[in-house]
């Protein structure tokens, strides 16, 4: 059964994939200001989103092994951890192609690109963390305990930081109602691509735990 139901999240996401790729390249139009690098957004906002979701996730998989001290949530909150870094630095690379594309540079230290940099290497320094502590249950309680504590600098480092100062990374154009104003094609187009990001993650941590870690989940 286990095997089946990944079988069906992996199939869902294959369709996904083929419905997002055919809205972004031969359904979105070409944005005012932007002409067809808004194509990017489509990859870059998900890849982002993700990367607040896994690490959300790692910490609290991390609350769980502190409150049962259970090997299970350890597992699942180093492996989210992980893969909410590989999506962060996927957000960074999409990021830095499209400044290049519009501001003319890969890098000029905005302050998203500041606090995203901040963002890899507090991740980062779990993952060394992690490979320098050989005890696994020492690693599991300092891991957990860090998790939570960096998951407290995220919505600082991607939601309020870089609004309290001048950037020219795109914002959002609300409208008299205050909804975000966009196309529905746009719209629906991201929906899509968030959805797709999401079952992407959840299948990489299940397929990464499963792999490496069935000793301990069985």
């Amino acid at each position: 059964m286990k095997l089946k139901q990944g079988n069906y999240l992996l199939a869902g996401i294959g369709l996904l994939t083929v419905v997002l790729l055919y809205l972004v390249f031969w359904v979105v139009p070409p944005a005012q200001g932007l002409g067809n690098y808004v194509r990017i957004a489509f990859f870059h906002i998900p890849v982002a989103w993700v990367s607040v979701l896994a690490f959300l996730m790692s910490a609290g998989w991390g609350a769980g092994y502190l409150r049962r001290r259970d090997m299970r949530f350890d597992a699942l909150s180093a492996a989210s951890a992980r893969f909410g870094l590989i999506f962060v630095v996927l957000a960074t690379v999409s990021g830095a192609v499209f400044s290049k594309l519009t501001w003319g540079a890969y890098w000029n230290w905005d302050p998203r690109q500041t606090t995203i940099f901040v963002l890899l290497l507090i991740y980062g320094a779990y993952l060394t963390l992690r490979a320098v502590m050989p005890e696994p249950t020492r690693r599991a309680r300092v891991s957990a305990v860090y998790a939570l504590f960096s998951f407290l600098t995220v919505p600082f480092l991607v939601f309020i930081i870089p609004r309290l100062f001048f950037s020219l990374h795109p914002s959002p154009v609300i409208n008299g109602s205050g909804s975000v104003a966009m196309e529905p094609v746009m719209l629906a187009t991201l929906l899509v691509g968030l959805l797709d990001a999401t079952l992407i993650y959840a299948w990489l941590v299940r397929k990464s735990v499963s792999g490496r870690d069935k000793e301990v989940l069985a």
